[in-house]
């Protein structure tokens, strides 16, 4: 016990010693996590041999964070992702295993290892890039999102890897391998006397259970547990599932952040999802910081002073090639200026599933283990100097900022109406109020849409709308109206939510995409909410019921009825809407929808039929009265 509490004493105060100053040098939190682990490690030797048990024991924050990952996954956006995750992701994971492979074969490696460490130096660091790309508040560049996206497709890609790595192995190499398991779990003797398809079959089965527990047992748990109240009980129920599920894939020999972040995946559309994210989030980060500290402590300097002029060489020739592919794909993919660089500088080093990887191919007899020690010590360094690759990405885009664009406009005008963005549907709405008398403050962050609309007399402000100094300038405090017209959903979510934060009296008029675009505009707080399509929808139909034997004045009653009746459907369909859920997974919804739609029907077919029999005409009658 009293070791153990000097051990933690130590790795804390390098936490707290060393990333401070690392933060405040400007060189972000994970340089410092790694400079620590050095120092405590290979230079002072602190942790001598509990180097390798406290990675173990770190492993659990990148479990949590692809838990979280998972998580925040759905169905929907995965599939509104696809281009990115299959053609820039699937491309970069090809290139860099082709490339790699090909240098390996160069130097004399077997074809087997040399696709192997193409496959295992294909992939980069979750772990670093996510926590650096949230501290420097990159995740929603261009770069930033691309790079989530292959990061993304890399995580998915190692089940595949894991599977298939066993039909690497040369024949009879497995049977060599039996005498390492003597002392190890009956599960783990039984996987290794399994030929190589099936222990592939295994992997994949694992994967199947899963993803069926997590769907069919884990939501009726968390319903049980809720109704204890208790919030210890939750966070208990939380840890369970990443421990638990962390152990299934450890025993068939997977990697235990693998089998969170399918399970993360599979819970992204339950009703239990935030309350997860709530409950793990505090133990992700301290655990992450272990994960990062261990990766320093556990480098061998002995192999590295072996032969360092070669290591160096090594890991730099490595990080070039890696980062030559990611340009070329930046550019491809139409990444500009400085997203390129950060796509390619950030996603330029190996993984912490590429140290998996290694340790599975060395216990397969695919990669040698003096091979496989030159590999770790490569893939730390990588890793150890990301955060630097980072800093010159930022010196790149100082350099490049001059270039980037135009400045945002200066708003020298406060007016009572704000219309934010001026498309097609922000464009309408300013021509009506303005030539109605009133003065509005428009703001769009598209030039040639500001220019055109200058061209027309009228006036508009370049500059990103959801900016907070900019609506401060543009006269938030004192308007009395908002007009929220943005191409983009979620940008329109996030300025609806943050002027009603600000401004709780403020009335705001929104354009929604569709109506599930309302239920999210509702919970953000906008007042009143308009369907880009549905009004000129509704007046279709009007035209349809005119051509079909209906009077003008009967076609438009109808359509105010309709009108009337839908808009009241949705604010009761938006208390049961679930954000996240597939519509025809939320059977509270479909069932109130249908409910609905039958009820609508029934008034409207019985109101015409009301009209019709005390006037005492059909509708050719209605039709020459009409006319008459």
């Amino acid at each position: 016990m009293e070791g153990f509490l000097l051990q933690a004493t130590l790795y804390l105060t390098a936490i707290v010693v060393a990333v401070p100053i690392a933060t405040r040098l400007g060189l972000g939190s994970v340089l410092g996590y790694l400079l620590a682990g050095v120092i405590i490690g290979p230079v002072f030797g602190l942790v001598a041999d509990q180097a390798h048990d406290l990675q173990h024991f770190a492993e659990f924050g990148v479990v949590m964070m692809l838990f979280l990952i998972g998580l925040e996954m759905n169905p929907r956006a995965l599939w509104s992702m696809r281009d990115k995750l299959l053609g820039l992701g699937g491309l970069q994971l090809l290139l860099t295993t082709t490339a790699v492979a090909a240098v390996a074969l160069v130097v004399g490696q077997p074809p087997r290892a040399a696709l192997a460490l193409g496959g295992i130096l294909a992939l980069s660091s979750t772990a670093i890039v996510m926590q650096t790309l949230n501290e420097k508040r990159l995740m929603q560049t261009a770069g930033g999102r691309s790079a989530f996206a292959v990061l993304l497709m890399q995580d998915i890609a190692v089940i595949p890897m894991l599977a298939l790595l066993p039909l690497l192995a040369l024949p009879g190499a497995r049977e060599l391998a039996r005498s390492d398991t003597a002392g190890h779990g009956m599960a783990a003797q039984w996987l290794d006397t399994l030929p190589a398809w099936g222990l592939t079959l295994a992997t994949l089965g694992a994967v199947g259970l899963v993803v069926v527990v997590g769907h069919f047992l884990i939501q009726p748990l968390f319903r049980f547990v809720q109704a204890s109240k208790l919030p210890e009980v939750h966070t208990a129920v939380a840890l369970m599932i990443v421990v638990g599920i962390a152990s299934l894939m450890n025993l068939v020999g997977l990697s235990p952040a693998l089998g969170t972040f399918l399970a993360g995946l599979v819970l992204a559309d339950s009703e239990f999802k935030h309350e997860l994210e709530s409950s793990v989030e505090p133990f992700k980060g301290l655990l992450m910081g272990l994960f990062f500290i261990a990766v320093g402590a556990g480098i061998d300097l002995r192999v590295l002073f072996a032969g360092p002029l070669k290591i160096l060489l090594l890991v730099l020739a490595f990080v070039a090639l890696k980062s030559a592919i990611l340009y070329g794909l930046g550019r491809l993919f139409g990444l500009r200026g400085s997203d390129r660089w950060l796509f390619a500088f950030g996603l330029a080093q190996a993984g912490e599933f590429s140290l998996v990887l290694v340790s599975f191919a060395t216990a397969q007899r695919i990669l040698p283990p003096p091979v496989a020690e030159k590999v770790l010590l490569v893939i730390a360094l990588s890793m150890l100097i990301s955060p630097i690759l980072f800093l010159m990405h930022e010196r790149l885009a100082r350099r490049a900022t001059p270039n980037a664009g135009p400045d945002p406009d200066t708003v020298d005008e406060h007016h009572p109406i704000i219309i934010a963005g001026a498309g097609r549907f922000g464009q309408v709405v300013n021509r009506m109020v303005t030539m109605s008398g009133y003065a509005t403050t428009v703001i769009d962050a598209d030039l040639p849409t500001v220019q055109r609309l200058r061209t027309f007399g009228f006036k508009a402000y370049f500059g990103d709308p959801t900016r907070p100094q900019l609506l401060a300038a543009a006269g938030l405090s004192k308007a009395r109206v908002m007009v929220v017209a943005l191409d983009d959903k979620s940008a329109a979510n996030a300025l609806v939510a943050y002027a009603r934060k600000e401004r709780p009296d403020l009335h705001i008029i929104a354009r929604a995409r569709d109506r599930y675009h309302v239920y999210d505009l509702y919970a953000a707080g906008a007042n009143d909410i308009v369907r880009e399509m549905f009004d000129s929808s509704c007046r279709a139909g009007r035209y349809v019921l005119e051509n079909v034997g209906l009077s003008a004045y009967e076609a438009h009653e109808l359509e105010r009825m309709f009108w009337k009746l839908d808009r009241s459907s949705v604010r009761d369909l938006a208390e049961v809407w679930q954000p996240g859920v597939p519509v025809e997974k939320n059977a509270t919804y479909v069932a109130r929808s249908k409910a609905l739609n039958a009820g609508f029907e029934t008034q409207m077919t019985a109101h015409i039929a009301k009209r019709r029999n005390s006037e005492g005409t059909g509708p050719q009658d209605a039709d020459v009265i009409e006319e008459g």
